[in-house]
């Protein structure tokens, strides 16, 4: 006959007072993402899963994530986030979850004298919360390094600029799929340059030249992404931020732009 456990977390806690988010952080999991190029791409995520937990609970069934988690293995899209928090509030008895899925993506980029082909990683990340009045959020984040190149001090020294290497963040709420590889176009586009994991001596000079004629403020940068984004046409809302890391400043400059787009 097997043991019967106690089931330490259903006690009463001394301190009845209801806990915002508890859960489990950075999970490292293996998922396939959708890849406009490939289909799907394999990629290891960091995950975090959190619910809300009533006052009259000690604490959550941390284990149950993980038997959640596992019945999802494979293809992770935005549209199973929803179903995935209903199973969590569901399963852990919690008035709300949300998730958090970040994980590195790779595009195969060409050096744009050479024609050498090299894998470039970029940053990206799902994001979804459910509440008890079954109110569903989601975004997806993009971050892009890039290059830009200081009007100020192009237009005030006899020769040469300084170069920042920038990191811009684009968060969307969309209502329909929205590549991750246009994102990335859209944001190396609007920098002085974009950046490459391989780049030759000729490539140098034409990427070190590309940036020189094509100078930008972090203002510049956010604006014109913004600008770009208003003409998709399939979003609800989004985000848009750069940081520039400087060379000759002991800071670093900052924009953004948030805006919620009409129907």
């Amino acid at each position: 006959m097997a043991e019967i456990l106690s089931d330490v977390q259903m006690e009463t806690p001394q301190q009845i007072i209801d806990i915002d988010r508890v859960g489990v952080r950075n999970i490292e999991y293996p998922i396939s993402v959708r890849d406009k190029t490939r289909d799907v791409q394999p990629t290891i995520a960091r995950i975090s899963m959190y619910v809300s937990l009533p006052g009259i609970f000690r604490g959550t069934h941390m284990s149950r994530f993980f038997i959640i988690l596992n019945k999802h293995r494979g293809l992770i899209t935005q549209d199973i986030l929803k179903s995935l928090l209903e199973e969590m509030m569901l399963e852990l008895q919690a008035q709300s979850a949300q998730i958090e899925i970040r994980f590195p993506y790779f595009i195969e980029k060409e050096a744009p004298i050479s024609g050498m082909k090299s894998l470039m990683n970029y940053e990206c990340g799902f994001f979804a919360s459910l509440n008890q009045t079954k109110v569903f959020e989601q975004y997806f984040e993009v971050n892009v390094p890039v290059l830009n190149l200081c009007p100020c001090s192009k237009e005030i020294s006899r020769f040469g600029a300084h170069n920042q290497r920038s990191i811009v963040t684009v968060r969307i709420c969309s209502r329909k799929l929205i590549w991750i590889e246009d994102i990335i176009d859209l944001v190396e586009g609007c920098a002085s340059s974009p950046l490459y994991s391989l780049l030759k001596r000729e490539d140098e000079k034409y990427v070190t030249e590309q940036a020189y004629n094509k100078p930008r403020f972090v203002e510049d940068v956010v604006r014109e992404i913004a600008y770009n984004l208003d003409r998709f046409g399939r979003i609800n809302w989004y985000e848009v931020e750069s940081e520039n890391q400087e060379s000759i400043h002991n800071h670093n400059v900052y924009a953004s732009i948030r805006k919620t787009c009409s129907s």
